[in-house]
């Protein structure tokens, strides 16, 4: 009924995948986790929260095994503002560092919520 195929297909790329960088899953969750957690300290170092900020640098140094560059570049935003940020970002890393297995980096981020949720609570009046 149908003659096969003789030729080779036109519609196939013949692509050198080792013209591509190849990363591992794990590779990629640490690029993603360092980033997350340099983009906290820039918020952390905004707010002026200098210990926080040098935990936060120990953990970028030890994904990117080098130290963070961090510099002094202030939005001018409300600290409720940059509260709400940093909860956001503490977050995404939280979620990337169970993901990846990374006990330290969740426990810091964590701790980094729950100091941002306390934050951005009224203070209470006994």
């Amino acid at each position: 009924m149908y003659e096969p195929i003789r030729t080779k297909s036109v519609h196939t790329m013949a692509v050198d995948t080792t013209a591509y960088p190849q990363r591992t899953r794990e590779e990629e969750l640490d690029i993603q986790l360092a980033g997350y957690l340099a983009a906290l300290l820039a918020v952390t170092d905004e707010l002026g929260l200098t210990a926080e900020g040098e935990r936060i640098a120990a953990q970028v140094a030890r994904l990117r095994g080098a130290p963070p560059v961090r510099h002094a570049a202030l939005t001018n935003a409300a600290p409720a503002t940059l509260h709400d940020r940093a909860h956001a970002l503490a977050g995404r890393a939280l979620l990337v560092a169970a993901s990846r297995a990374d006990t330290a980096a969740a426990i810091l981020a964590a701790e980094r919520m729950d100091a941002h949720t306390a934050a951005r609570q009224p203070a209470c009046a006994h």
